[in-house]
C-alpha cells in the first residue's frame, strides 16, 4: 500500500526521532502509568479509582500478566488493563468516548477525530485518548498525525502493548520494517501472551535480521 505523506518530511523525522526514544528508554517493568490496536474490542469502564489505588491496581496487573499460565488468564488480565485506561476519570470524556465509539462503528472517521480533539483538549493526560485518535489516523491513512498520536500515548503509558502494536503495523506498513521489530518486541517484553505478535515478529525477524544457517 502507497504511503502517503500529508507531513513535511522534517517533521516525520522527527516524529521517528520521538517514537524511538519511548520504544528505547530503558526498562518497562516499573514504568510509571498514567498505538488498542487497529481493530482491538472495546472493553468494559472500570470502575474509578484513586490515582494512587489505580497505579498499584495497574502495576500488579501488568505483574500479574506476565506470571499468567496461560492465555484465557492473560485474556481476563488483558481486559483489566483496558479498563482501567479506558477509565478517564471524567463524565464528560467517558460520554464524548462512547459517541467515539459509535462514530468508528459508523465508520464516520472524521467525527471521531473531532470527537478526540474534545477529549485530549479537556484531559490531555488520558493516554487512552491519544491512543484511539491514533487509530482514526491510521485509518484514514494519515501516518504522520498517527504517529505522533502513538508517541503522545506512549509518553503517557509506556507499557501500553496496544499502541505498541499499533505502531508496529503502521510502521510495517510504511515499510519501516526494522522499526516494526522493535516496536513488535517491546510489545511482547510487556504482554508475552499477545496474538499473533509472535508471529510478526518471526517473519520481520527472518526479514531483518535474517534466517539462522
Amino acid at each position: 500500500m502507497p504511503y502517503n505523506r500529508p507531513m513535511t518530511a522534517r517533521f516525520a523525522a522527527l516524529c521517528f526521532a520521538v517514537l524511538l526514544a519511548a520504544l528505547l528508554a530503558g526498562p518497562v517493568e516499573r514504568a510509571q502509568a498514567q498505538a488498542p490496536a487497529p481493530g482491538a474490542a472495546e472493553p468494559d469502564k472500570a470502575p474509578r479509582e484513586g490515582k494512587a489505588d489505580r497505579g498499584r491496581s495497574i502495576d500488579f496487573l501488568f505483574e500479574a500478566l506476565k506470571a499468567a499460565p496461560d492465555a484465557e488468564t492473560a485474556k481476563l488480565v488483558e481486559d483489566r488493563i483496558w479498563a482501567l485506561w479506558f477509565a478517564s476519570g471524567s463524565d464528560t470524556a467517558d460520554l464524548l468516548m462512547s459517541r467515539v465509539k459509535q462514530a468508528a462503528e459508523e465508520k464516520d472517521v472524521d467525527l471521531a477525530v473531532r470527537l478526540l480533539d474534545a477529549i485530549i483538549e479537556l484531559k490531555p493526560d488520558y493516554a487512552e485518548a491519544w491512543n484511539r485518535r491514533a487509530t482514526m489516523y491510521f485509518t484514514k491513512k494519515d501516518y504522520g498525525h498517527a504517529l505522533a498520536d502513538i508517541a503522545q500515548a506512549l509518553a503517557r503509558e509506556p507499557r501500553h502493548f496496544g499502541a505498541l502494536t499499533g505502531l508496529g503495523m503502521m510502521l510495517q506498513e510504511m515499510g519501516e520494517d526494522k522499526r516494526a521489530l522493535q516496536a513488535f518486541r517491546r510489545a511482547l517484553e510487556i504482554d508475552p501472551h499477545l496474538q499473533k505478535i509472535p508471529e510478526f515478529v518471526k517473519a520481520l525477524t527472518d526479514k531483518v535480521e535474517g534466517r539462522d544457517i
